[in-house]
């Protein structure tokens, strides 16, 4: 327990949010980790993340109403056919899968029993700063917690087509990450676990961590993703290509089975020089042209050089990437 007091201080002080409708004593430290949960999802076969992310998927995830309503990272839970949540020594619990949001990452799930946990306030991310004391916490109490250091604020451009402007990163990193809560001092949540990474410090620094979704970027769109299971947000034209930034534009690792880009005939290996006529600076950039070219539907030129090294353009109808997994908006 020594680690504990030493990241949450001698008395706890935090007084839950209204909005979490949670009691105002402060937690104990068993309470603020008995909040993080052990979740397991099993995907079914066919599915088209079941190559890439696996077909049994181990992870966390955080209790934060207290109807069972728990918060974890969501390609753990993504084209999941059965997931179940447990809490401490518990027997797994069924839960149903409520919401996942790829703009920011996040996953909703609603245990179908009582988990008999108090839930983990939320904290204000925006004000965690670098050199800030953290715990990171898995499920299984103190043993599967260890004490960290936010050790940068940045953004972070991933290359399935995703960014944050301000993720959380933390040192040391924790080997089980995914859905792992990031808590302040005060025992409340600051973000959801959800890589490691090797750059922790900052680009071309060798620095072993993980990367953290902070939860002020769920604040916003908690009710529409309960509520309707989506974002009220439009979501981003998408391509479906994974790619690496190299000397002079992109490089495709791989285009998405049936998505857009090889349906307009975008062959793995081809380097994109081009979007729209303009050159690729980043694959940061080139996310923000794209993304800023309109909704879902809107054609867009890639310049490129082909895996044969023949030069040319291809014009691609961009999807949506809910539509591609199935993932219909509530109604």
């Amino acid at each position: 327990m020594k680690l504990l007091h030493c990241v949450f201080g001698a008395v706890l002080t935090v007084v839950a949010t209204v909005d979490q409708a949670v009691a105002a004593e402060p937690p104990t430290a068993d309470e603020v980790l008995g909040a993080v949960v052990a979740l397991r999802a099993e995907i079914p076969p066919g599915a088209r993340t079941a190559d890439t992310l696996g077909m049994q998927r181990d992870g966390h995830g955080v209790v934060i109403d207290a109807d069972g309503l728990v918060l974890t990272i969501g390609y753990l839970i993504l084209e999941a056919g059965s997931v179940t949540v447990a809490a401490g020594d518990g027997a797994p619990v069924p839960a149903r899968i409520l919401a996942y949001d790829h703009a920011t990452g996040f996953g909703l799930l609603r245990a179908e029993k009582p988990l008999g946990v108090r839930p983990m306030a939320f904290a204000e991310s925006a004000k965690a700063a670098r050199g800030d004391l953290v715990l990171v916490a898995g499920a299984g109490g103190a043993r599967f917690a260890i004490q960290a250091r936010i050790i940068s604020r940045r953004g972070f451009t991933g290359y399935w087509e995703y960014m944050l402007d301000d993720a959380i990163f933390t040192m040391p990193p924790h080997p089980v990450f995914g859905g792992a809560a990031l808590i302040d001092a005060g025992g409340r949540l600051l973000g959801i676990g959800s890589l490691f990474v090797n750059d922790a410090m900052g680009p071309g620094e060798h620095s072993p961590g993980n990367m953290f979704v902070p939860i002020d970027l769920l604040k916003p769109i908690l009710a529409d993703l309960v509520a309707d299971g989506r974002s009220a947000e439009q979501p981003h034209p998408w391509l479906g290509m994974i790619t690496h930034e190299a000397p002079g534009g992109l490089l495709v690792a791989r285009a998405s089975h049936d998505g857009p880009a090889q349906l307009a005939g975008v062959l793995p290996g081809s380097l994109v020089l081009a979007l729209q006529g303009k050159p690729i600076r980043s694959q940061e950039d080139f996310y923000r042209r794209l993304w800023a070219a309109g909704p879902p539907g809107v054609t867009v030129r890639l310049t490129l050089i082909d895996p044969m090294g023949e030069p040319g353009d291809i014009d691609v109808v961009t999807g949506d990437r809910y539509d591609w997994l199935g993932l219909g908006r509530e109604d």
